[in-house]
């Protein structure tokens, strides 16, 4: 038996070896003939000696494997002002008041930096949660009790979107694009939203509208010569994400003093500088409505702006995931897609990418993930592209698919929901739109603080005109002054907001975002924080 062994190992060793040597040959043709047409290579030296012991102890007791030397140098130029230094500072004054209360001069943490909703009180839709409540747990749908425990189009919505789900599973995969039956939902609320026809091929959800934008910027950013035209200020994801791509931000200025509108002179001077440059801008960034800076776009302006794009031959990424939230009686949100078919341009006219999320609006569902990309004026072969890079991520979560499709399909009148639903979406709308013009009056009525009306979206941006002095002790502090009056204002409050420099400002102005979305009884409290300390702040530092 051990003879057997014996001869089978030493078969073995002079079979592997023989292997190995035909392997390493064939590695190295492979490489040497393949490469040109191969997007993958492999490392094929071989026959390099192996490191001695000494070698290894050498290597290990150097230094880390990674530091910030040797990583990614587009994750460090990478920055996301809204959960930075200062909410970080929060989280740890926070950790303190619950370890000794009455530590600080506040008693709790008030966070108006991020347009979370209902981690400041808000509550969800009812029937959003009724639906998805019964398609996580569907053996409940045959329970006769569940007839009373929830509305009958609730149970109704429920099976008519597992019957769509393929083995009723919410917890597999799903299409790398969306369930279909979902994506065709979700098309009958664009339809009815811009009175054109919308293609549920052209959909892709996505797990909120942040990888939808990451994906757009992998597909069309090639190197830093590739810009994309932004707004300043911006929503600091699209920094972030075309720093991370290695592309090049190309900022256009809003004009503070006209509302924060979009001036098509300012596009194109600067597309011109870019291209001086040797930027080739590929893309035209615009968000409305705004953030941080609350503006909702006029027809004509949005108009002028897909003129722009269709001559300029940019893409248009159209960020509306605010679409819901207009609060003026003079302006209604109208999508790019309605404004360019409107205008007569289709498929071979524009190409458009128009962003939706579930975690805005007045559902504010931040933490089920849920939003889509509708992609239209792509040829073919790059819509292959896009489902690729969509299908390297397998689907995005079901729960978000879900919520989705009942953000654009929502209760009809008659049905038994529309009742509470229409109660429950006025009460969060109107209740933001009071809140808004509340802290909009108090912040204009403080020293050298001017403030733009809130037309939409979540946020205020006011402009700070701080004297001399502050601005001296932010350089002192090796800070912008801006974030210097945010961090004081965090000390001495527990008000969290987020530094206009995070945002991109014209150069020497400054500013700071603030949510609208603290509950209306704590309105009241950041009224009186923020008018104390910034009277105590002004006085400190009075020229």
């Amino acid at each position: 038996m051990r003879r057997f062994l014996a001869d089978k190992s030493k078969n073995l060793i002079t079979t592997t070896a023989s292997l190995l040597h035909r392997s390493s040959r064939d590695t190295l043709t492979l490489s040497s003939s393949s490469s040109s047409q191969s997007p993958i290579r492999f490392l094929t030296s071989i026959h390099s000696p192996l490191p001695s012991s000494s070698d290894s102890m050498a290597s290990s007791d150097s230094s880390p494997p990674v530091t910030l030397d040797t990583i990614n140098p587009k994750v460090l130029k990478c920055e996301y002002a809204v959960r930075g230094e200062i909410v970080t500072i929060a989280q740890c004054l926070q950790q303190e008041l619950q370890a000794k209360p009455g530590s600080h001069p506040f008693d709790e943490i008030l966070y108006c930096n991020i347009g979370n909703p209902q981690s400041l009180g808000q509550q969800p839709i009812t029937f959003f949660r009724e639906v998805l409540a019964l398609c996580d747990h569907p053996t409940i749908l045959d329970r006769s009790e569940t007839q009373g425990l929830f509305s009958a189009d609730a149970i109704e919505r429920a099976w008519q979107i597992l019957d769509q789900i393929p083995g009723r599973a919410t917890g597999a995969y799903s299409h790398s694009q969306g369930i279909k039956g979902l994506r065709d939902t979700i098309v009958a609320g664009i339809e009815s939203r811009d009175g054109f026809p919308a293609d549920p091929n052209d959909i892709f959800l996505t797990d909120g509208a942040s990888p939808a934008v990451h994906m757009m910027m992998q597909l069309l950013i090639r190197s830093e010569k590739d810009g994309i035209l932004c707004p300043i200020p911006q929503y600091p994801l699209y920094s972030a994400s075309i720093a991370l791509h290695g592309g090049t931000l190309v900022p256009y200025y809003l004009d503070e003093a006209t509302g924060w509108g979009l001036e098509i002179s300012e596009l194109k001077k600067q597309l011109e500088a870019a291209k001086s440059k040797g930027i080739t801008v590929r893309a035209l960034v615009v968000i409305n409505p705004g953030n941080p800076t609350g503006q909702v776009l006029a027809d004509d302006n949005q108009r002028e702006i897909v003129e722009f794009c269709k001559k300029q031959g940019l893409v248009l990424l159209a960020d509306e995931v605010y679409q819901e939230n207009v609060y003026v009686p003079d302006k209604k949100f109208h999508s790019f897609k309605k404004i360019s078919r409107s205008m007569g341009y289709g498929e071979k006219d524009i190409s458009l990418v128009s962003f939706q999320s579930v975690s805005k609006g007045y559902y504010g569902e931040c933490g089920k993930r849920g939003g889509y990309m509708e992609v239209t004026g792509f040829s073919p072969d790059v819509r292959e592209q896009i489902y690729k890079v969509a299908s390297v991520n397998l689907c995005s979560n079901i729960s978000g698919q879900i919520l989705a499709s009942l953000v654009m399909n929502p209760p009809k009148v008659g049905d038994e929901s529309y009742e509470s639903y229409s109660g429950e979406k006025d009460g969060i709308l109107s209740s933001l739109a009071r809140r808004a013009k509340t802290l909009e009056d108090a912040i204009n009525s403080l020293e050298g603080v001017t403030c733009n009306k809130a037309e939409g979206a979540m946020y205020l941006f006011p402009r700070l005109h701080l004297p001399q002095k502050a601005i001296k002790a932010a350089e002192a502090a090796k800070t912008a002054p801006d974030a210097f009056y945010a961090r004081r204002l965090l000390d001495a409050t527990g008000i969290v907001v987020v530094p206009g420099s995070g945002f991109g400002q014209v150069p020497g102005t400054w500013h700071f975002r603030c949510t609208i979305l603290p509950q209306e009884d704590k309105i009241p409290a950041v009224v009186s924080r923020l008018t104390e300390f910034h009277k105590g702040f002004m006085d400190e530092f009075r020229d």
